[in-house]
């Protein structure tokens, strides 16, 4: 499928990061207007001690109102989902989201990678799959099934991520559609949302 077409298709932008990622959001969020036909999803790793401090502070950063995720909730276009801390983020197929407990995923819960592979699933190549700065190898794999679920995926330029392994890993073990800084994800962002 052609990347015009997948991106006019799109129901679902996921964006993964770890370290320095949340930077990017707090740059990117602000400048992106109401949303109507698809959703975005934000997974972050997180302390499993965390509250509801990140959710709120996207809140205030960002014009799309923000759900928050409980277990078994409606997925739906038009908001912001942020994957609670201590769970992994599921996507299944009556439109729902669900919160799993399951063992850490690359030391980690919420996992990218348990996320990306979910709504690759369900949402095959209407996904937009964007991982960001991190530490560790989380997002690789799961932005490989968002590929082979005919979706597109972007990286993060490493040159303007503030640890710059695990989009540097990503670019290493597959072949993104993009490789962005900044400014050009939300130009991107921009772009889709500007088709509907």
């Amino acid at each position: 499928m052609a990347k015009n077409t997948m991106i006019s298709n799109c129901k679902v932008i996921i964006i993964g990061g770890s370290a320095g990622s949340l930077q990017v959001l707090i740059d990117v969020l602000p400048s992106i207007p109401m949303i109507h036909s698809f959703a975005i999803v934000i997974v972050l790793h997180r302390r499993a001690s965390d509250d509801l401090t990140l959710e709120d502070l996207i809140k205030v950063k960002a014009n799309i109102p923000v759900k928050i995720i409980e277990d078994k909730i409606t997925f739906e276009p038009g908001y912001l989902y942020v994957a609670p801390a201590n769970y992994h983020l599921l996507f299944e197929k009556n439109s729902t989201i669900a919160l799993d407990t399951s063992a850490k995923v690359n030391f980690s819960r919420p996992s990218i990678d348990v996320s990306f592979e979910s709504v690759s699933e369900i949402y095959g190549n209407t996904v937009i799959g964007i991982l960001l700065s991190g530490s560790n190898s989380d997002g690789t794999e799961g932005l490989k099934a968002i590929q082979k679920a005919g979706g597109l995926v972007i990286v993060q330029d490493p040159k303007s991520a503030e640890m710059p392994f695990m989009p540097k890993n990503a670019i290493e073990n597959l072949t993104s559609d993009y490789v962005l800084n900044t400014q050009e994800i939300l130009d991107f962002i921009l772009s889709i949302n500007n088709k509907f």
